[in-house]
Order: C-alpha cells, then sequence, then structure tokens
C-alpha cells in the first residue's frame, strides 16, 4: 500500500507583500522602511499569534520578560500596538537555558518572541509591527499537519510467535530480520514463480560495517515525529535518557527550559510525557525509532542499522515529539524541537516529514509547495535560523562529531522535486527504492535529491497474491501476502498491531531513518576511535560513498495503483529515464561510509572546564581515550582555591569555588597525560553568563 509521507505543511507557497499603508491607530515608533514583511493568508496558521524577531539594540529591554512571559514589553512602540490590538501576552519562543544562553544569543534566536492578541486578524497585525524599526522579522505561526493517514500493515502476532528462529546464514539472530529487506537482501524474500522484486545486497550494507562498530552510546538521533514507544521490548534500551530529569515531572529539575524531559519531549502537549497511541496517531515515531536503534542480535523481534547488539554499543533515540493524536503541530513547536535536540545532545535530526513538493500535481495533492530555497526562506525564517543553529552548534567541538546533520523524507508525490526543508542545500533529502534498487513507485526525485534509501514498495508487489515463508523452526510454514513483504518493517506500539508490536510501512518516511541510522553507525565509529570530525565532512562522505543504482534498472517499471473500491488495483508504467541521475548520489552504503573514515579527523583531547561559582560540572573521562573505559584517571589542579576535583561512578566532577582560571592535568593509568584550563565564572544567571 502506497503511503505518501508523514506530513505536510499547510504555510505553503509564495509570500504576499502586505501594504504599507496605516490606520489612524498606528503607533508613532520609530519607522522601518528599508525592508519589507511578508506573509501569506493562503494557508492555515494560528490566529491570533504571530511570531516577532526584534532587533539586537532593544533585547535588553526585552531581559524583563521572565520565564512565564509578561502582557507588555517594555518597548514604547511595541507596547502601543500590543494596547491597539488587545496584545494579552508576549514570551520568547525558546525557554532560557543557561548552560547554552550565550550561543543562543549570539545565533539571535533568543530574539524571537510569542506575542498573543485578540480581536483583530494576525495578517493585520503583522503590518503593524512590520512596520517598526524595532523589529527584524514577523511570521505567522503556521500548521503543520500530516497527510499520513493510514495505519501500518501489522505483522500478525501469529507470524511473530511463530518465527522464533534466526534465518541460517543471517548476521543475527533476530527472528524477524529475515522480513527486513532494507538491512539485510539476501534475494530470496520476493521471489515467486521464477519472478523476482528483489535483487541481492539491495540494500544499506551495514553487514561489513559491524564488525569496525557496533554503534556508540555517546550518538543521539533526535526523531521529530509522533512520540516514541519507549517500552517497546526492542526499544526500551535504546531510549536516550536525561539522568538529571523525572520522567513527567512537572518541575525543571536540571534547568533546561522544559519540565519532565527524561527521554525527550512532548512539544505539542507542552509536557515531558511522550505518548504515541492517541486517536489519530500512527504509530509513526515508534516504527522509524526500530529502523535507527532496535536491539540487535537478542533472539527477539527485528533487527536495526545502529542499534546495540544484545547490549554491547547502540546509539540513542531522543524523542522529540512534534505530533500527538488529532492534533497537528506548528512553526513553534517545530523550531522549538530543533534547537532542544541540539542543546542536549543530538547530532542528527531525523525529520520524516516535509512540505509538499513544489512540483506536486495541485489536483491530487491541493496547494503546492515552495519552488526554491529562497522561496522557502523567506516563509520561514525562523525554521531556516533553527536548522542552522542545529547544524552549527549540535555535537561538540570536544565531543566525536562537531555540528549537526539533518536528514529529511524527499516526499512521496511522485514529483520531480523534493520538498521543503529537506531540499535545502545544506539538508540531507533522501528518495525511496524497492528491493530490486528501482525507485519506489512514489517516492519525489530530481531537483533537492542527496541519496537514496530502502523505503518499501508494497504497491510495486502487490500483484504476488500469498506465499509461504520459512519461519525458521525447520517445519513451519507460514501464509502472508507478499505484498506487504515489499514494505519495510519495524517496531509499533502495540496499539496498532493486533498486538503483535511490529509492522510494516511505505514511503520517503522510511527511507529517511535508513540513511539517519547509517550516519549515526558512522558517527559511532569516530566516537569508537576517540576522534573529532565535523559534521559537513561526514555528511559530505555520507553522499561520496553511496551506491550506484542505475545498473539495474529496467527500461520500465510495472507497479500498482488503488482506484478505489469500484476499480481497485490497476497497473501503470514507470519510466526509468525520467528518474536517471536524478536520484541522488545512489544507495546510502553503510560500510563504505565507514571504511572512508578511516583516520579522518583529528584525536580528541580531554576539554577545557567552564562552570559557575558554586556549581559542579561532570565529565566522563573514558570518552576521549581508546579503551578509556578500562583506565583509571588522576587530576591535579594547579589552583585548588578556584576550582576541586572528585571522582564518582566513571565521572569526574568539577565544582567551582571562586572566580578565575587554573592550570589543571589529567593523567591515565597508562601514563598518559593532557593540561587542561579550569574557568570559574561569577553571576550564571538564565540570562547567561554576565
Amino acid at each position: 500500500m502506497k503511503q505518501r509521507g508523514l506530513v505536510t505543511v499547510l504555510a505553503l507557497g509564495a509570500m504576499v507583500c502586505l501594504s504599507s499603508c496605516l490606520n489612524e491607530l498606528e503607533p508613532q515608533g520609530v519607522p522601518n522602511n528599508d525592508k519589507d514583511i511578508v506573509v501569506n493568508e493562503d494557508y492555515e496558521y494560528v490566529e491570533g499569534e504571530l511570531l516577532v524577531k526584534f532587533t539586537p539594540e532593544v533585547e535588553q529591554m526585552l531581559a524583563s520578560i521572565g520565564r512565564s512571559g509578561a502582557t507588555r514589553s517594555g518597548i514604547p512602540s511595541v507596547d502601543e500596538v500590543l494596547a491597539i490590538v488587545d496584545g494579552y501576552h508576549i514570551e520568547r519562543v525558546f525557554p532560557v537555558d543557561s548552560r547554552n544562553e550565550e550561543r543562543t544569543r549570539k545565533s539571535g534566536l533568543s530574539l524571537w518572541y510569542i506575542v498573543k492578541f485578540n480581536g483583530e486578524k494576525a495578517s493585520e497585525v503583522a503590518k503593524k509591527f512590520g512596520r517598526l524599526g524595532e523589529v527584524q522579522n514577523v511570521s505567522l505561526n503556521y500548521t503543520v499537519s500530516r497527510n499520513y493517514t493510514g495505519k501500518s500493515t501489522p505483522l500478525p502476532a501469529e507470524v511473530v510467535s511463530r518465527t522464533t528462529a534466526g534465518k541460517a546464514g543471517a548476521p543475527l539472530n533476530d527472528p524477524l530480520l529475515r522480513y527486513q529487506w532494507g538491512i539485510y537482501n539476501d534475494g530470496t524474500l520476493l521471489v515467486k514463480d521464477g519472478v523476482a522484486k528483489s535483487v541481492k545486497d539491495a540494500d544499506v550494507q551495514v553487514v561489513e560495517a559491524w564488525k569496525k562498530t557496533k554503534g556508540n552510546n555517546d550518538i543521539v538521533v533526535a526523531v521529530l515525529d509522533e512520540g516514541v514507544f519507549f517500552e517497546h521490548p526492542d526499544l526500551k534500551n535504546s531510549m536516550w535518557i536525561n539522568e538529571d530529569e523525572v520522567y513527567a515531572d512537572t518541575k525543571d529539575n536540571d534547568g533546561n527550559g522544559y519540565s519532565g524531559d527524561y527521554y525527550g519531549y512532548n512539544f505539542t502537549e507542552v509536557s515531558g510525557r511522550i505518548n504515541w497511541a492517541r486517536n489519530g496517531d500512527t504509530g509513526h515515531g515508534t516504527h522509524v525509532a526500530g529502523v535507527i536503534a532496535a536491539t540487535n542480535d537478542n533472539g527477539v523481534g527485528v533487527s536495526s542499522i545502529a542499534g546495540s547488539h544484545n547490549g554491547v554499543g547502540g546509539v540513542k533515540i531522543m524523542s522529540c515529539q512534534v505530533f500527538s493524536g488529532q492534533a497537528g503541530s506548528t512553526a513553534i513547536q517545530i523550531v522549538r524541537a530543533m534547537k532542544y535536540a541540539a542543546d542536549n545532545g543530538a547530532v542528527i535530526l531525523q525529520c520524516s516529514w516535509g512540505y509538499n513538493s513544489g512540483a506536486s500535481n495541485p489536483y491530487d495533492y491541493g496547494v503546492g509547495g515552495y519552488t526554491s530555497q529562497e522561496q522557502w526562506e523567506q516563509a520561514n525564517p525562523l525554521q531556516k535560523e533553527a536548522m542552522e543553529y542545529f547544524i552549527h552548534n549540535a555535537g561538540s567541538p570536544s565531543g566525536p562529531i562537531d555540528g549537526g546533520i539533518t536528514i529529511w523524507a524527499a516526499g512521496n508525490e511522485y514529483a520531480p522535486m523534493a520538498g521543503f526543508p529537506g531540499a535545502a542545500d545544506f539538508a540531507v533529502s533522501v528518495s525511496a527504492i524497492s528491493a530490486d534498487y528501482t525507485p519506489a513507485s512514489y517516492t519525489n526525485y530530481s531537483t533537492g535529491v542527496t541519496i537514496s534509501a530502502p523505503g518499501g514498495d508494497q504497491n510495486y508487489c502487490w500483484e504476488y497474491d500469498q506465499r509461504l515463508i520459512d519461519s525458521g523452526d525447520g517445519s513451519t510454514m507460514i501464509d502472508v501476502a507478499i505484498g506487504y513483504l515489499g514494505g519495510i518493517l519495524s517496531t509499533m506500539p502495540y496499539e496498532f498491531t493486533d498486538g503483535s508490536g511490529y509492522g510494516y510501512m511505505d514511503g520517503t518516511s522510511m527511507a529517511c531513518p535508513h540513511v539517519s541510522a547509517v550516519t549515526a553507525l558512522a558517527a559511532s565509529y569516530i566516537a569508537d576511535q576517540r576522534r573529532i570530525v565535523k559534521a559537513e565532512e561526514l555528511q559530505e562522505r555520507l553522499h561520496n560513498t553511496a551506491t550506484p543504482i542505475e545498473k539495474f534498472w529496467p527500461e520500465n517499471k510495472m507497479f500498482y495503483v488503488y482506484l478505489g473500491s469500484n476499480y481497485g488495483y490497476v497497473p501503470d508504467a514507470m519510466k526509468m529515464a525520467n528518474y536517471r541521475n536524478n536520484m541522488g548520489k545512489g544507495l546510502v552504503n553503510a560500510t563504505a561510509l565507514v571504511n572512508d573514515l578511516d583516520g579522518v579527523g583529528l584525536p580528541m583531547t580531554f576539554p577545557n572546564i567552564y562552570i559557575a561559582t558554586g556549581e559542579k560540572a561532570a565529565v566522563i573521562p573514558a570518552r576521549y581515550y581508546v579503551g578509556g573505559e578500562q583506565m583509571t584517571y588522576t587530576v591535579t589542579i594547579e589552583n585548588q582555591d578556584v576550582a576541586s576535583c572528585t571522582s564518582q561512578q566513571g565521572k569526574l566532577i568539577f565544582e567551582g569555588k571562586k572566580e578565575g582560571a587554573t592550570k589543571a592535568t589529567i593523567t591515565t593509568s597508562k601514563g598518559d597525560t593532557q593540561a587542561f584550563t579550569i574557568t570559574v565564572r561569577n553571576g550564571a544567571t538564565d540570562n547567561g553568563w554576565m
């Protein structure tokens, strides 16, 4: 069954310049005649709200607005507007996180505020704000809605219960790996009556890569999606955990601006409580997470690309929930999730959604998306800035990856252009292939697409009715529909799978996590080697090591389109010539990428420590030395009046005593010594270093 992406943004298309005429109630602030503030009312947005970016000159005046917001800004001209439009609330888009406030200010994200008001159209209020010299930009709070409405195709509980043994010759003992051709394709799954719709090795080529790395706990993938079912047996050990928080607590225990964010955060419901089975959910976030990091080689369920191997290694999943139940999302929720991911340790932003392609058929998909990067940037200035913040600030200069990588689904509109934001020149945009290297029947392609990955194509396999599958116990054969075997199998909430916990989906939404997982595995190899690589270099190597796929293509590819109950499935044909040189660099290749990283980057060094007076900072020294888990460490501080250090459960705990700086050294049990500096500052407040 073809599935058409996860979401579409209803706020799309070109923006319309607003009139500069002001009514008789217009405030007399400093005019700003050198800029055009443009909005588009043709698409859905939240009335009574605006996103306003102020100038740096008034930032200190806005500093009086606390965590809970205020009714006035303290800027006379702005407050005149608020009075005119019955404004009742103003708050920062991004809550204050003192650990990251300095770079938040440097990026300009601290200048973005949400303004709430009554009684007047948001587009009209935007005119008023846009004319003020104290305002840099104004945007409507556009809504984001899912156009993915189908549930997964469940793998029957009977199949799960009877498929108990790993397939002979398979690299892992997970029994359901036999159905996961995207991870391990031996060419036998989609064959019936001598006709094959699978080709050996049409997968992500991860088996040899596992010999070099099995994933690393320090690599975190932020899943911006529906909530992840963190209690799933195949996922519960793969979740990122904020150790300084209490799950779903109403108190912000770690001071990062979000309460109870233990596994991540639910930006839709403004809560640390992650949910995954509201009315209207699809299980999509859990499915994506399983492709990336389900537990491997534990004799249970499915395999994944970058999950642990029966407790060894494994990347972590951070659930950044931006969809919940029937509710859509908004621009505010999306950008908050992006910044949260960067500030809390993620290095990969996994986004299996995107705006409709600007080349999509309006008859089938309604209002088209952006047709150029300039158009997208004009309409979504805050989203662009939030993505750039992630790209430049995720990771750490002292960690394995310096910067972050954003990975997006190209879209499922059969269109010769990827949807934005993935089509932006600084992002990774993923198209989908079938199990025989051919483009999936639904995938977007051409402009904006940078790489391809297994996405499933159940429509391509629809003509194959039923077949018998060896369950692996040597005697039992299970009757299943071969069509859904052409999809992508992964973890699902039990509520959507009749209790089995596993199901199939199709889409570039499924191709996207294959690329996120391969990237995470490659980042793990860098972490294992205790080296540092810039994210942009890793992204470039991801593309350059992809496998060419066009040599496997026929002249035409037949698939089936469902035209409703009156017509059923009817055949259609894809002209492969349209897709040549248009599926990005080729099929993502984990082994080639990992091999390409041998010796790349610089060795890690123990980091300098920055800490507030009276506060503590914890550092895990093993992260900076190959074989560091088997070493012990001795820290010598030159001036112990400035700072002290103690050891606790594999961590070094530094405490700031008084303002100043001191030299220090760390020596391993192997005799390696490194020098570093401890800097202690006074006055670390909610507004950052003062």
